[in-house]
This record gives structure tokens, sequence and C-alpha cells, in this order.
């Protein structure tokens, strides 16, 4: 998991949170722990996409929540492709 600064090369986010899971059960069950925590404090998604492709995304506006299955990680290359953001927080 990454949590990248775009600010200073974005303009539409603040920060990208960009996670893996192995399996589509785990990608799922990450995703619904994101969107719950999230609706547990009144933050609700302004947009959700992705369903049973490789890569869920929701958009909270400031931040954008990418969760990726391995192969979409590696091919898109959101670090490489946002190479001018700060790295936050960086957990494996």
């Amino acid at each position: 998991m990454v949590l990248l600064d775009v600010r200073g090369s974005c303009s539409f986010a603040d920060y990208f949170l960009v996670c893996t899971g192995d399996s589509e059960r785990q990608l799922n069950a990450i995703w619904e722990a994101i969107l719950d925590a999230l609706k547990a404090r009144g933050v609700r998604a302004l947009h959700k996409e992705g369903a049973g492709s490789g890569w869920l995304l929701a958009d909270y506006g400031a931040v954008v929540v990418h969760v990726l299955a391995p192969f979409e990680r590696e091919y898109y290359q959101l670090e490489s492709l946002w190479a001018d953001a700060v790295p936050v927080l960086r957990m494996q």
C-alpha cells in the first residue's frame, strides 16, 4: 500500500491511495473495508467503478483510492505514471 501526495502534479485530487490484493476475494475485502470505514465516518465516495475488473477505484474528491490485482498494478504502474508524486506512506 502506498499513499501518494499528487498535489504538485494532479489537478483533480490531492492524494492517491494504491493497494494490492492477491485474489478477487482479497480485493473485495480491502475495497469493502475502506468503503465501510469511511462510510462509518460519514464520508461517501463521489464515484466508484471497476467491479470485477482487477482495478477498483473510489473517488472521494481530494483522495482517489485504487485497489488493484497484482497484474493490473504491474501493468499500469501508477507509481511510475505519477513519478512526481511524493510518497507519504508506504506499507507492505
